[in-house]
């Protein structure tokens, strides 16, 4: 008989009560019967646990028969739990993986909780391991998105592990093969409208012919960068203290620190800021923006980086209500609390192909003739302006403030807080009246249908 492909064992000890999350495609059945192979060994208490996502209809229901008379067959005790992912990516205006991923996590972190298990097996693979980071990389990830999928991640009661990630899925193919096991195979995962499926069987291949070893070398950069992000997290617990003045100056010393629960600041001297090398420059600026809820894109932090070698005072409006201040000594992150006379706060998402309707207009939202798609299920958001907007014009260098835009279209400031924008993937690729330059990757087209402002 073949034998089993090889995991990980960190985390696995006698006696755990291990669930292992079975989706019915050949990774998980593999991780499952690799598992159990090895658990009078190690002592592995398993069981099977699956989520129906409420998507795909017939086929979903038949995953789950599957996994079901697979658990019996083995013997093992089976977790299920259905959820209506569609409904739940559409109250919380997210993707259906989004949804999904949170709904499916949220229920192995209770089931961890609650007492019925101590951790749950996921079967990532080296191939997932790579394409999520190529996917990352695609999207302008910084080192800690580089860092991929984690081995293993500690939850309040629990783990999840990831034995399988450093295995390649046709090793598992194989195998299960050579023993006569069936799996379920979905559909989903061939539809190259979806990016990750794209990059697994389009891109991946290409590379391969550059360089056979990609998968893995992938995977190396991976396990580099987590390991860089942990060295620098502990380096920034010890830094951070001394280099982030919380609160505003006042005269007389001292600091006025908000007491707004959605409001705050942070200071940092501008001597200490450009003595910094750029690269521990850029960690400090992230992580002050990050310790009053904002997470900056690259773009935002190099204004920042330019903001600090200035001398003249400025004021610049990032993302997530987020504003940065100069005086003479500090440059300053200023987080003031929401208020209602604010932006529109109007966002619907929308699937593509589809139609949508709000703020004044209505569109329609056609895949282009190639199916290239930028996200996986494919979406975007029309919205209002929200600070720290920009937008980038067909004939024009670098992205421009919306406010530049406005100025320019002679738009009063009551119109500007509901003038409506699509976005998609965090990029704005629709906006009314004025000519956005289309990204390389948006795999869809807009028309207007109808426009309370004219057209």
């Amino acid at each position: 008989m073949a034998r089993a492909p090889q995991f990980d064992r960190s985390g696995l000890r006698a006696g755990i009560r291990l669930a292992v999350a079975v989706s019915g495609g050949a990774d998980s059945v593999g991780l499952l019967l690799a598992l159990a192979e090895a658990a009078p060994e190690i002592g592995l208490v398993l069981s099977v646990a699956h989520v129906h996502h409420g998507i795909r209809g017939a086929a979903a229901d038949e995953d789950a028969a599957f996994v079901a008379e697979l658990a019996q067959k083995m013997d093992l005790a089976l977790h299920v739990h259905r959820v209506d992912t569609p409904e739940t990516a559409r109250e919380r205006r997210q993707s259906l993986e989004e949804a999904g991923r949170e709904l499916r996590y949220a229920w192995f972190r209770a089931l961890m909780e609650e007492g019925s298990i101590d951790a749950v097996a996921t079967a990532h693979t080296l191939d997932d391991q790579a394409e999520t980071v190529l996917h990352r990389l695609l999207r302008g990830a910084w080192t800690e998105g580089l860092g991929g999928i984690h081995p293993m991640v500690a939850c309040p009661r629990g783990a999840i592990l990831r034995p399988f990630l450093a295995t390649r899925r046709a090793e598992i193919v194989d195998w299960l093969r050579s023993v006569g096991q069936p799996w379920r195979e979905d559909a989903s995962n061939q539809d190259v409208t979806f990016t990750r499926n794209r990059i697994r069987h389009e891109l991946l291949p290409q590379m391969a012919g550059f360089n056979p070893k990609i998968t893995e070398q992938l995977a190396h950069l991976a396990t580099i960068a987590r390991d860089e992000e942990d060295w620098w997290a502990t380096e920034l617990r010890r830094m951070l203290p001394s280099l982030l003045l919380p609160g505003r100056p006042v005269r007389g010393g001292g600091r006025s620190v908000p007491t707004h629960p959605n409001a705050g600041s942070s200071g940092m001297e501008l001597e200490r800021l450009r003595a910094l090398a750029p690269a521990l420059r850029r960690r400090v600026l992230r992580a002050a923006a990050a310790e009053l809820g904002c997470r900056l894109s690259f773009e935002e932090t190099e204004r920042l980086m330019a903001m600090g070698e200035s001398g003249a005072a400025r004021r610049e409006q990032l993302a997530s209500g987020l504003r940065a201040e100069r005086s003479a000594r500090e440059l300053r992150l200023v987080r003031e609390p929401d208020s209602g006379g604010g932006p529109s706060d109007e966002a619907i998402e929308t699937p593509i192909p589809g139609e949508v309707s709000g703020l004044g207009v209505t569109l329609r939202l056609t895949l282009a003739e190639d199916g290239a798609s930028g996200g996986a299920p494919l979406s975007a958001t029309l919205r209002g302006p929200r600070p720290g907007d920009r937008v980038k014009l067909l004939h024009a260098r670098g992205a421009k403030p919306l406010k530049e835009i406005f100025e320019r279209l002679n738009v009063e400031a009551e119109a500007r807080k509901s003038w409506p924008l699509l976005e998609w993937q965090g990029q704005i690729v629709w906006m009314q009246h004025v000519p956005v330059a289309a990204e390389p990757l948006v795999p869809f087209r807009v028309e207007v249908l109808g426009n309370s402002a004219g057209s």
